[in-house]
């Protein structure tokens, strides 16, 4: 049950886009079709779903105060918490090169579609936050951390093809000049994120 609630909660309340506006970059930039945002919201799902878990393991059993006892009494005062944003970007930076090799040979067309925002994921604020929420929570085992990292995926993907979905319909709709565009996602993004503010009066 606890599992379900961190999955939830991680899709709907805190949202990394609706909740603390993480990865708003790739959010506005590849959301103007869905087939694109499909594809960079699939891949978000797989390298948050791989390197929160990797990362919770390197925190709890490298880097945290005292997380190296497992090597002896000796090592037990060791704190290795100032290397964290650094092995933290290294897991991510790796996962994220295996991911495009991966859409590269499989589905050129989207690696062309999704040009220079498929590495940029690696910069992505909400991978590199999902690993920080994740250490900051103090999450109990690996599993309520995979389950945490996969969870923002999922709300992540959710929100960028709804907005793509959203913008693809409006596309040809008569709308004020000024507000055309990036200004009209903007709005959009506005309205959807306190649609998803009602999910925060769920007792989960």
């Amino acid at each position: 049950m606890e599992l379900v609630n961190i999955f939830v909660k991680s899709i709907f309340v805190d949202n990394m886009i609706f909740a603390y506006f993480l990865g708003m970059c790739s959010y506005l930039a590849v959301s103007k079709k869905v087939n694109t945002a499909v594809g960079l919201g699939l891949a978000v799902v797989f390298v948050l779903g791989i390197t929160v878990p990797i990362n919770y393991l390197l925190e709890n059993y490298l880097l945290k105060p005292g997380a190296l006892s497992w090597m002896g009494a000796e090592m037990a005062g060791i704190d290795l918490s100032f290397l964290s944003f650094i092995m933290f970007i290294a897991v991510i930076a790796a996962t994220v090169q295996i991911v495009e090799m991966a859409v590269e040979k499989f589905s050129p067309s989207l690696y062309s579609a999704l040009g220079i925002f498929l590495p940029l994921i690696a910069v992505n604020c909400s991978i590199l936050g999902g690993a920080l929420f994740m250490q900051e929570r103090d999450y109990a085992n690996i599993a309520q951390a995979t389950v945490f990292g996969l969870g923002s995926g999922v709300g992540w993907f959710i929100a960028i093809v709804a907005i793509a979905a959203i913008r693809e319909k409006i596309r040809y709709s008569n709308i004020p000049g000024p507000v055309r565009g990036l200004g009209m996602a903007f709005i959009i993004t506005g309205l959807m994120g306190i649609a998803f503010l009602s999910f925060s009066g769920i007792k989960l």
